[in-house]
């Protein structure tokens, strides 16, 4: 990594903001923060509490230890939940006590209530600003020298106050076919809308991005070419396909030409967890990596990339360490930061102070070691998952592997699932006449994330005609919902209507929250309602 003094600083990207970012000015009382903490400054302007009144001396919570989980593990812990109700109670969990007193002798090093209770700026505590910004040197190791970090509450408000900073009304913006539907609705008010890129085994094709930011018509679409580009490239959500390197600097290459903005999106970055390897052809953990070396074969960030400071990162600590924090932070060069923070101080402000507090002094508890091996037990618990809905989708129903050639599944790893013969049941003419091998769904592995992105063959219903896909799809989630399985209905996900073919009919499976019991069930009771649909007509 190159030390600050011999990268270049970011060039002038100012053009890209918005009318609206250019308009604002710093709030006045917000203004008058540049003079706190003056040694002896008597602060009467600002109407702030005394912390006296704050009803609370001190907030405890009992922190589990960076170690709690495994990284060899090949179970999840909800996996054993079964083992500790049989000898009573919960798991015992190794904790340390973290205290953050309402007063402390050193306000400026310590984190405190009077501090982080009372009205704030924009930028957060601190303690958690030296906290991000030593963990973003070390982990994301940005390749231009100013660049900076401002806290927000979570990359759901961090990408629309993006877009109210770089986006007009009447613009577009550039996303994958298949997005977080929260990042469209967040767009359509403001009169943005996105223009979809067709994917493969890496997310955004960059042959596509090129051929759509050269072929752009501005009086066919209504409006001028995009600047800014939405992208998640980290277990893609919906997809949990993931970017690497190479197609990375594709894509950056194409954006600097373009002079595109690339708002990366990663809540899933640390929870990459390799290709999916088949029960029966699993070996026993070997050793693991310590957590300097997996952390630094993660696959590189834009950021890494970014020597003009193009790149607006989004992190979390939603999926890390609680989504009711709502605390996140952008890496960005500094004149989108002041615009950001312009943005912040006059809507949600800081993030909550409870949250800031908490976090802050579990990470500087914790340290940079620790939370890095935190990060990485969770990678290793979420793999455990991602293998335990996949076998039973394979004990479910008979999966065939090929190889994607064509598509949006180009170059993936393809499972195909067609029935299975039923123990214990006699074959129905049905099944010996070949209906068993007419496939159901597809899906292919995710390499991070959360969730399994299944493609439904509803060709094989009986009775199918062409342009009944939409229909089928809910009709199929709605007998699953109403039999006690909520998946997530393909259509949500959908970016541009337009550049997708209406015979791509998906669900979205999250194997984040539920334990292995109720994923077990819940692929049981999938099964029973996806045979029952494919068997009768519609």
């Amino acid at each position: 990594m190159q030390s600050s003094e011999k990268r270049q600083k970011a060039v002038d990207l100012s053009h890209h903001l918005s009318d609206v970012a250019r308009a604002r000015a710093t709030s006045p009382l917000k203004g008058l923060a540049r003079y706190f903490g003056r040694p002896g400054l008597i602060t009467l302007a600002g109407g702030t509490p005394s912390p006296d009144y704050f009803p609370f001396a001190a907030i405890s919570g009992d922190a589990l230890v960076p170690e709690s989980f495994s990284v060899t593990n090949s179970q999840s812990e909800s996996s054993l939940s079964w083992l500790w109700k049989i000898f009573g109670g919960a798991r015992k969990e190794k904790t340390n006590t973290i205290t953050i007193p309402k007063f402390t002798d050193h306000p400026q090093e310590e984190v405190n209530l009077a501090t982080a209770l009372q009205y704030g700026t924009a930028t957060g505590l601190p303690q958690l600003q030296k906290f991000i910004n030593n963990f973003v040197e070390k982990v994301y190791q940005p390749a231009y020298a100013d660049w900076t970090t401002l806290v927000q509450t979570g990359n759901t408000d961090g990408w629309s106050r993006v877009v109210n900073t770089l986006c007009n009304p009447g613009e577009a913006f550039i996303t994958e076919d298949w997005t977080y539907p929260s990042a469209l609705a967040s767009s359509q008010p403001y009169g943005v809308h996105p223009v979809g890129v067709p994917m493969d085994n890496e997310g955004m094709r960059s042959d596509e991005l090129r051929k759509l930011l050269s072929e752009w018509d501005e009086t066919a679409r209504g409006c001028k070419r995009p600047h800014v580009m939405y992208t998640i490239p980290v277990g893609q959500n919906p997809t949990g396909v993931t970017m690497g390197v190479d197609r990375k600097k594709e894509i950056y290459d194409i954006c600097v030409e373009y002079d595109i903005i690339i708002v990366e999106d990663d809540p899933y970055y640390f929870l990459q967890m390799g290709p999916y390897v088949e029960k029966s052809e699993r070996a026993t953990p070997a050793s693991a990596l310590d957590s300097d070396k997996w952390i630094a074969g993660l696959q590189p960030t834009y950021v890494k990339l970014d020597y003009q400071g193009r790149v607006i990162r989004l992190d979390t600590f939603s999926k890390t360490i609680a989504p009711g924090s709502r605390l996140g932070f952008f890496t960005c060069n500094p004149r989108f930061a002041e615009r950001l923070e312009r943005a912040g101080e006059t809507s949600t402000q800081a993030p909550c102070g409870f949250g800031q507090s908490l976090i802050t002094q579990l990470l500087t508890s914790w340290k940079f070691e620790g939370y890095t091996r935190w990060l990485h037990g969770l990678a290793a618990q979420y793999k455990a998952r991602r293998d335990y809905l996949l076998d039973a989708l394979s004990d479910e129903f008979h999966l065939k592997v090929s190889f994607g050639a064509s598509g949006s599944w180009k170059g993936c790893t393809i499972y195909t699932a067609t029935a299975k013969p039923r123990r214990g049941a006699l074959m129905t003419e049905k099944f010996a006449l070949g209906a068993g091998d007419k496939p159901y769904f597809s899906v292919v592995p995710p390499s991070a994330g959360m969730f399994v992105w299944l493609k439904m063959h509803y060709e094989n219903v009986p009775g199918f005609r062409q342009g009944d896909e939409d229909t089928l799809e809910m009709k199929l989630w709605t007998k699953l919902a109403e039999a006690g399985v909520l998946i997530g209905p393909g259509r949500y996900f959908n970016s541009d209507e337009e550049s997708v073919s209406p015979a791509e009919c998906h669900f979205r499976i999250s194997f984040s929250f539920a334990t292995d019991e109720e994923l077990k069930k819940a692929v049981e009771i999938f099964g029973k309602v996806v045979r029952e649909f494919f068997e009768e007509a519609q």
